[in-house]
Formats: C-alpha cells, structure tokens, sequence
C-alpha cells in the first residue's frame, strides 16, 4: 500500500492530501530511510513522522484497505516518542527576529 494512503487510514494523519504533503517535505522515514509517498508500506515497517516539535515512532502491524475507526489503532503500534530537539540556527532566528 502506499505511505500516504497507509497514513490515511490509519488516522496517523487526517487527510490524504496532508499526509502527500508531509511525506514530499520529507518528514517521514520508512525503516530509517527518507520515503516519499508513493514509497510502499509492509508488515514489520518502522515508521517515524515527525509531527512539529516532537518524532512519532510507529511499527506497521497490519494493513487494510477501508478499517472501520474501531480497527485503525490496531493496524500500528507506537514505538516511541521524541522531542525534537531545536536548531542553533533556528533558535537565533528567533532571538534575532
């Protein structure tokens, strides 16, 4: 299946389009490597999204096509959750600004 449509019905991420999106700025990483959208999902994949300030770890468990709201939480599990840590330059940007 597709990253962006995985993420989709999965509810990791609301709209398919948002989800395009994401993937293309390169925010998301399928098996520590950068994906795009149409990279393709499996069983046993680890996914890191990073969601603004902090990196959402999930391992794929299951896939379907159209998963009732019910069953969505059950096609990943959460591995882990990690704040991202700001950028130097980021942060004088913002001192500066």
């Amino acid at each position: 299946m597709r990253l962006d449509k995985y993420l989709k019905v999965s509810r990791l991420i609301k709209r398919r389009t948002l989800a395009k999106e994401v993937c293309d700025k390169g925010r998301v990483e399928i098996n520590d490597r950068l994906a795009k959208s149409a990279s393709s999902v499996k069983i046993g994949d680890k996914l890191s999204i990073r969601f603004g300030q902090k990196i959402v770890t999930v391992r794929v468990e299951d896939i379907k096509e159209n998963p009732r709201k019910e069953e969505a939480a059950a096609l990943y599990s959460v591995i882990g959750e990690v704040p991202v840590p700001r950028d130097e330059k980021e942060e004088d940007a913002y001192i500066k600004g």
